[in-house]
């Protein structure tokens, strides 16, 4: 099921087009994709049988109340940038959906991403875009299955089923309504969580992403040029705020890769994945977090924001007791730190493997369909 030509051993964005069969079942097709490497870029696209609708329509949303857009003013020039959020009064989506649609708000015209792509990073500091971020709720209807951002049931329902907490985004689906110009700052999720974000419709939306292994790198590169948010807070890329262009990461030496998502299309993220982007007119997302039994090792590792009371914190204490026990004394004890392996897949992949994960045992033969080639995924 990788496509565009990406084999398991490469680094760039992966691309996957499930059948229904493979698509019904979240957990096990995560599984998949980490046994073929998606992973190891940090951000993999997943397009959905074209069957497979999240909703039977969307008309029905002009009403939805946005309680608290906020204007995005950033600052800064020669691709380093830091963003302000300004909120503002509660707006309906028929009134979001006007106000990006209007003359001083909408896309310019191009011909390509990548004239929009410039197009953008010379016009980020102009005329601030109001993003209608982080709305609770979701646009699938109830009794779809598949891929239900608000029940994927992952390991990461642990943290309500023995805790009854929910969070917000986290544990729970948002959705994003976007402009032209409206921007996500690089970041990794909450807790170095997975994320999974699905463009419901409308424009486009770029992401830029560095693998996880060279996360510190970046993370290095950002210290440098903001000397003064690093030492406030030594995880203050968790602000959301911190815009780099890719000009300055190709300058850097800062190894990236970028992809658009069109409408219809999911985008993963995977741990300590720092990613980033905008978008490309109007257009509504919603997406949550989610997490496999390799989180866990990056969630008891993260380096969380020290300077902000309702940044997010999950205990790990439940998740290394209930699915590493060998190691609870250990990490209880403050010694159970071993570096992580960012290139080896979550244990739940070794049926699609030959073996243990982290051990590519022989692959099934592949097979020719929709004039790519693709690996079997057997049920």
């Amino acid at each position: 099921m990788a496509s565009d030509g990406q084999n398991s051993s490469s680094r760039a964005i992966m691309t996957f087009r499930p059948t229904m069969e493979e698509f019904r079942n979240f957990s096990r097709y995560m599984a998949y994709i980490e046994s073929q490497g998606a992973h190891k870029a940090g951000l993999a696209k997943i397009i959905p049988p074209k069957e497979w609708s999240p909703t039977a329509s969307y008309r029905d949303i002009d009403d939805l109340v946005i309680p608290a857009p906020i204007q995005q003013v950033v600052t800064g020039q020669s691709g380093l940038f830091t963003q302000y959020n300004i909120q503002k009064k509660a707006m309906t989506v028929r009134e979001f959906r006007k106000t990006a649609n209007s003359d001083k708000f909408c896309s310019p015209r191009y011909d390509d991403f990548e004239e929009l792509e410039r197009k953008y990073w010379k016009n980020v500091t102009f005329n601030p875009p109001i993003y209608g971020a982080d709305v609770n709720g979701t646009l699938y209807d109830p009794d779809v299955d598949e891929w239900n951002i608000g029940h994927l049931n992952t390991i990461l329902d642990t943290v309500e089923n023995e805790s009854g907490i929910t969070i917000e985004g986290v544990t729970t689906p948002y959705l994003y309504f976007g402009m032209w110009k409206t921007t996500f700052a690089w970041h990794t999720e909450d807790m170095d969580l997975y994320s999974i974000n699905y463009l419901h419709f409308g424009e486009p939306k770029s992401w830029y992403c560095v693998r996880p292994e060279h996360g510190k790198r970046l993370e290095r590169l950002a210290k440098g040029f903001f000397p003064g948010s690093s030492q406030n807070c030594e995880a203050f890329l968790r602000h959301k705020m911190t815009l780099i262009s890719p000009s300055i990461l190709k300058k850097y030496g800062i190894p990236f890769e970028k992809i658009t998502q069109e409408a219809g299309e999911f985008m993963i993220t995977f741990p300590y994945g720092y990613h980033a982007g905008f978008n490309h007119g109007f257009n509504c997302a919603e997406s949550t977090n989610f997490a496999t039994r390799r989180w866990i090792d990056y969630g008891k590792q993260a380096i969380l924001c020290s300077c902000r009371k309702d940044m997010v914190k999950i205990s790990m204490d439940v998740f290394v007791r209930k699915y590493q026990p060998e190691r609870y004394d250990l990490w209880l004890a403050g010694k159970d730190n071993a570096p992580i392996d960012h290139s080896k897949p979550t244990p739940e992949a070794a049926e699609f493997m030959g073996g243990k994960a982290g051990e590519f045992g022989p692959q099934e033969p592949e097979l020719q369909r929709n004039e790519q080639h693709k690996k079997r995924f057997i049920f």
